[in-house]
């Protein structure tokens, strides 16, 4: 998939995904082993594909040091750096500003979770415009405690705190919180088995949605479809 070519007052979102053996831990209760970690690959590649749809973004740098998650990301468009071993997410993320800025020192960039199989570019697109007003901002998760996405306008610090009561730190260090109104799926992370059941009612991506039966979460409503990724 290609990136949009036109770099000024674009993004570079900076998404940071585990190895795929020890992502998304949580869901094992609900949906064993096996289909875990292809579940957590699933939800990176529509949280990708969503956002190089959106208008406002130029690029997405995935850190990670899975292979195999490096290598299906990258197919999709993505730039992928290695992670910085045992630092954490918060180091990742301050390390993909980094390096996105060594290239294009002006931009604006936006850390943004890898579990959003819900994200439509449009919503993404919403929080990036409020954004764009602010030196920093950020977006609650769903139950209003973590932090989904932060921003940090051209030549700011992204200084992400993200991991537990984020929002609570965010907003302390002086970041604009972007009203949650009407961004379901920017917010909607997936750590548990209920997540994603409401992830799923939202209407999720293709390769999330291709997972759907062997989660089964039959109870869920199906969508009309798998979401399209411009969505």
């Amino acid at each position: 998939m290609a990136t949009n070519t036109d770099p000024a007052g674009r993004w570079s979102l900076v998404v940071p995904l585990k190895p795929l053996a020890y992502a998304k831990s949580r869901l094992r209760v609900s949906t064993g082993e096996r289909l875990r970690p292809r579940l957590a690959l699933a939800f990176a590649q529509d949280t990708v594909a969503a956002a190089l749809s959106c208008p406002q973004v130029l690029d997405v740098l995935v850190v990670t040091d899975d292979v195999v998650a490096a290598g299906a990301l990258a197919a999709m468009g993505a730039r992928v750096v290695a992670d910085l071993p045992g630092a954490g997410l918060n180091a990742a993320l301050a390390h993909g500003a980094d390096r996105v800025r060594a290239g294009r020192p002006s931009a604006p960039v936006a850390a943004l979770n890898a579990d959003l199989p819900a994200l439509r570019a449009s919503e993404l697109s919403r929080a990036l415009a409020f954004s764009s007003e602010f030196p920093r901002a950020f977006l609650s998760d769903a139950d209003g405690i973590g932090t989904t996405f932060l921003s940090a306008g051209s030549g700011v610090e992204l200084r992400p705190a993200f991991g537990g009561p984020s929002r609570l730190r965010h907003l302390a260090s002086g970041a604009r919180e972007v009203p949650p109104a009407g961004l379901d799926s920017v917010r909607r992370d997936v750590d548990t088995g209920e997540d994603l059941r409401v992830a799923l009612a939202l209407g999720v991506g293709p390769r999330t949605e291709e997972l759907r039966d062997a989660v089964r979460l039959r109870d869920v409503t199906r969508s009309a479809g798998p979401a399209p990724t411009g969505r």
